[in-house]
């Protein structure tokens, strides 16, 4: 899942992307309006959480202009301004959950995953394609009820397949799902983490693979 946090506190922000990227998270961090709206104009995003005293203005105006203009992802308004009235504004003003600092990152992580199940989100909390059923509360992945061990992106690519079984992927749409814009992938990045997640999938036995279609990009589906 990769989510865009718009927070001017850096040390802030460090925290949260440290706590949620081990839970799934490829965050982005932007400190103004301003570079805000270059990211969601540059990338795609399965989730924002949106500070709202911003220092180039109020993120309250930044969520009024896009879902003006029909931006539907989920945001989460996580603010220091904690009044009924607050609370109140910022979900008519677009919002899909509010969280007033200071918080548990517990429930941070909770309140995300919770808009990601919603109808028309992201996430669920179990995924099956054949023999291979992913657990996302735990990320714990069996292949014929046998544990499969992946690394931290195998296991962001494997739940990106799964999430979009039967749909082809492009080599661009797994960049921006995996990785954010601060880190450095070689050209190949793809190619490699693509080739030890079949490997390690038909080594456990599955009964799903990914396909290569030559010039458009990539599928998963069950092995016939």
């Amino acid at each position: 899942m990769r989510l865009l946090l718009v927070e001017d506190d850096c040390e802030l922000a460090r925290l949260l992307g440290a706590a949620l990227n081990p839970v799934g998270f490829v965050v982005d961090h932007v400190a103004s309006i301003a570079h805000a709206e270059a990211a969601l104009a540059a990338g795609r995003y399965d989730i924002v959480v949106l500070d709202l005293g911003l220092p180039d203005g109020d993120g309250l105006d930044l969520l009024k202009r896009r879902r003006a203009n029909g931006f539907a992802v989920p945001v989460l308004i996580l603010s220091a301004r904690n009044s009924p009235a607050d609370r109140v504004r910022g979900l008519e003003e677009g919002a899909d959950d509010y969280v007033a600092k200071p918080f548990h990152l517990e429930e941070l992580v909770a309140r995300l995953r919770a808009l990601l199940r919603r109808p028309n989100h992201a996430l669920g909390a179990h995924l099956t394609i054949g023999n291979v059923d992913f657990n996302t509360a735990d990320f714990r992945v069996t292949v014929a009820d046998t544990p499969l061990a992946l690394s931290r992106r195998e296991l962001r690519l494997l739940e990106l397949f799964m999430r979009r079984a039967g749909r082809v992927l492009t080599k661009e749409v797994i960049e921006q799902s995996l990785y954010g814009f601060d880190d450095d992938i070689e050209s190949n990045a793809v190619e490699v983490l693509m080739h030890r997640l079949r490997r390690k999938l038909a080594g456990a036995g599955a009964s799903s693979g990914i396909q290569t279609l030559r010039g458009i990009g990539y599928l998963m589906d069950e092995v016939h």
